[in-house]
């Protein structure tokens, strides 16, 4: 049986503090062993970001925000969205998405992120009125969604490490220009967003690389992973 190659960027700054950073490489390691998919990972710190991406099989923007780059992490989702290479961005990694899709796409050049610009006056990104930090919660999956085929269940529990997320009185300009939010949490606030014209690009506020002990992929990181070795 051959190995399925895929090149997969993990752009973050790489900390032993951040447990996203931790986990992630044993759980693609344990893809490549389990399912055969032959994957090349390298990190690419937001600071080195730039075109060179477009190489690579698969962008996933990790969580670690406030970035040292916001340019580059903004630049990363630019890059796997506009060269239809198969993305997946968690926590901070969705939350930037939802920055570069607003400003390249929707026309909102001027909005910005409330952890790392706080006083600015377009916020797309804001402080959470219950912080999510270290906590587990209900996602309501939408069916007939990318997300919902993916999990093949309507309701998942789900783990957090953030404090910001979406303006939800932003979703409607998102939406129009294509944008779907396919899982929301009880209160209605979005926490998977998808392009289904896109080959593979979700985003999450959730960490799936935190569920469970570390020995167990995701669901949604082994499609990704899936995506990127080009065995869909």
């Amino acid at each position: 049986m051959n190995a399925y190659a895929g090149r997969i960027a993990l752009v973050a700054d790489r900390s032993p503090h951040v447990r996203s950073h931790a986990r992630v490489p044993g759980l693609l390691d344990r893809l490549k062993e389990r399912d055969n998919l032959d994957l090349d990972v390298y990190w690419v710190p937001t600071e080195e970001a730039d075109e060179s991406l477009k190489g690579f099989d698969g962008i996933w923007l990790l969580p670690g925000s406030p970035y040292k780059d916001e340019t580059g992490a903004v630049t990363a989702v630019q890059i796997a969205r506009e060269n239809r290479i198969p993305f997946l961005g968690t926590c901070g990694g969705f939350q930037h998405a939802m920055l570069e899709f607003a400003r390249n796409v929707c026309g909102l050049s001027g909005v910005q992120h409330g952890e790392s610009n706080p006083a600015a006056d377009d916020l797309l990104i804001v402080a959470l009125e219950c912080s999510l930090d270290g906590h587990e919660g209900p996602i309501q999956v939408t069916p007939g969604t990318r997300a919902a085929d993916l999990l093949g269940v309507e309701r998942s529990m789900e783990r957090y490490h953030c404090s910001y997320g979406l303006d939800s009185t932003r979703l409607d300009v998102l939406r129009d220009h294509g944008m779907v939010f396919s899982g929301y949490d009880d209160t209605g606030d979005p926490r998977i967003a998808e392009l289904p014209d896109h080959p593979f690009y979700l985003a999450t506020l959730f960490q799936p690389e935190l569920a469970g002990d570390g020995t167990r992929p995701h669901a949604l990181i082994e499609a990704f992973a899936r995506a990127a070795a080009g065995k869909n």
